[in-house]
């Protein structure tokens, strides 16, 4: 049982929640600021113009609504922006946002009362997904399209998935004894109004994202396994010369890997010792290649990226983002634009540019071990079978490199394609939610690609005959690849292969950074 509303909610809390299925519970101090704060904007609100209580929307603010149908305004807002297209958000994806957003409710500026923060804590702990589409958020005032589909379930309508299946929100509230949620004031605003979708989905983002990394980092440390090569790229004396923390960090998860193998060689003990003298060409490099040396150089930017986005990610699930700001403690409304989602989507762009450059770095390693010229020490294309007859793995390094050239084009930054709308009221937004849910494509893409690239690897170390020489945990992960897909010489169907070796790279965190 994760508890909510006390402290700030992090990835771990997302992590056990949305991946381990943890069930949460509202701390009690949160309720009673949620309660303390509604009633202090019921009152507050009766004789005051407040932007969503008694005004339109958007460009529509300048109209005053009428006493009697401020409770029909908080409906029409759910209904009418209920108007997403496109495919589903996954269940996860869904199960993250209502997370975000509830936690959201528990910092206690919305004015919104307690049935709404008790049904989604419930629509939470007992898998109900509300039909959210990918398709309508331009991240201005947050996330309004896909919030809107949240609320719309809320007040007990439109679909939801529950058990597998799509069902009417109504029957699926029957049948968990559940009520839809009292509208009293701007229960429909302070739902909508927000940065929640795009939030959610990113810091799942960050989590699938230090997967990769995780395995990045270990491919290309087995991969230096592989062509034995020398280990002062990766020394500390190298490394600690340039000041940037992800690069350092990288070169010492290298050096712990390898310190159980007996593949890695040292510089002094073949260059430095006087054989040089007198040969006039080096068969073996003197230098790797830059996608097998420069790994600290590469991967670290990327690692700082991610810390970086992650902590700005925990800022902003942590945060107010709607509006107006409902503030008890003063004894005020303030309105503003903490809906705005820019913080999100250019976190979002920097890390889909960072995995893009990730998936390219594996690419460039697959075409390293396909090409025989190159690495000199494998058959073309790993083909332990018959060369000409036997075709190995080159058919999936056409699909290694499809995929990489779609994340290069997803990788083009939603954060600077703004377009104006809403009566150009929202005249300058963020594309949060799109930059998110692409990021979201590469990072998955980048999986398929690091599949590909780890069934050449383990055919490369039955090639070589080094499944005894490997670092410790290389042999654990060759071990474990094998029993998914066993060494083959006679061509086979490899689309089911590379499928287990991708579901199994997207469960296995190795906690190397």
């Amino acid at each position: 049982m994760v508890r909510i509303g006390s402290k700030r909610l992090n990835k771990s809390d997302f992590k056990k929640i949305v991946f381990g299925k943890e069930k949460i519970e509202i701390d009690e101090t949160a309720i009673k600021k949620v309660d303390d704060n509604f009633n202090f904007l019921k009152e507050f609100s009766e004789d005051k113009v407040i932007y969503g209580i008694n005004t339109g929307f958007g460009p529509m603010a300048q109209y005053k609504i009428d006493e009697k149908d401020l409770i029909n305004l908080q409906y029409n807002l759910i209904r009418s922006h209920s108007s997403g297209a496109g495919k589903l958000l996954s269940k996860k994806c869904v199960k993250a946002a209502m997370l975000a957003r509830l936690n959201t409710l528990l910092q206690a500026y919305s004015g919104i009362n307690l049935s709404v923060v008790r049904l989604l804590a419930e629509f939470i702990n007992n898998n109900v997904y509300p039909n959210i589409f990918k398709h309508g958020g331009v991240g201005a005032s947050g996330d309004l399209v896909q919030l809107s589909h949240l609320a719309l379930a809320l007040i007990g309508e439109g679909e939801v998935r529950f058990k597998g299946k799509t069902r009417n929100t109504k029957d699926v509230l029957n049948e968990l004894n559940l009520k839809p949620i009292d509208i009293k004031i701007r229960e429909g605003l302070g739902l909508i109004n927000g940065t929640s979708v795009m939030t959610g989905v990113s810091i799942l983002n960050t989590i699938y994202a230090r997967t990769l990394v995780n395995w990045s980092l270990f491919m290309s440390t087995m991969l230096n396994e592989l062509v034995q090569s020398y280990d002062d790229h990766f020394s500390n004396e190298l490394n600690t010369v340039k000041h940037h923390k992800g690069q350092k960090i990288i070169a010492e998860a290298m050096q712990e890997i390898t310190k159980t193998s007996s593949l890695i060689k040292k510089r002094q003990d073949f260059l430095y010792n006087g054989n040089g003298n007198g040969v006039k060409y080096f068969e073996d490099k003197v230098q790797e290649y830059y996608s097998l040396r420069c790994v600290p150089q590469i991967l670290g930017p990327i690692l700082d990226t991610l810390n970086y986005s992650q902590d700005i990610l925990e800022d902003e699930v942590n945060s107010v983002n709607d509006n107006p700001i409902v503030d008890h403690t003063n004894k005020n409304v303030y309105h503003g634009g903490n809906f705005h989602g820019d913080y999100v989507s250019l976190e979002a762009d920097k890390l889909k540019i960072a995995i893009t450059k990730l998936s390219m770095l594996s690419e460039r390693q697959i075409n390293f071990l396909m090409n025989d010229k190159i690495n000199k020490i494998l058959p073309p294309f790993v083909n332990l079978g018959t060369l000409g007859l036997n075709l190995g793995m080159q058919g999936v390094q056409f699909t290694a490199v499809s995929t990489v050239a779609e994340n290069q084009t997803l990788s083009n930054p939603m954060y600077v394609h703004s377009i104006p709308n809403n009566n150009d009221n929202q005249d300058i937004v963020s594309m949060g939610t799109n930059a998110s849910l692409l990021t979201q494509k590469v990072i998955f893409n980048s999986f398929e690609v690091f599949a590909i690239q780890m069934l050449s690897m383990v055919q490369a170390v039955d090639y070589l005959g080094f499944q005894d020489s490997l670092s410790d945990i290389s042999k654990k992960i060759y071990a474990d690849i094998r029993e998914l897909v066993p060494v083959f010489k006679e061509d086979t169907i490899k689309y089911l292969d590379t499928d287990k070796i991708k579901n199994y790279m997207m469960d296995k965190d190795l906690n190397l950074v």
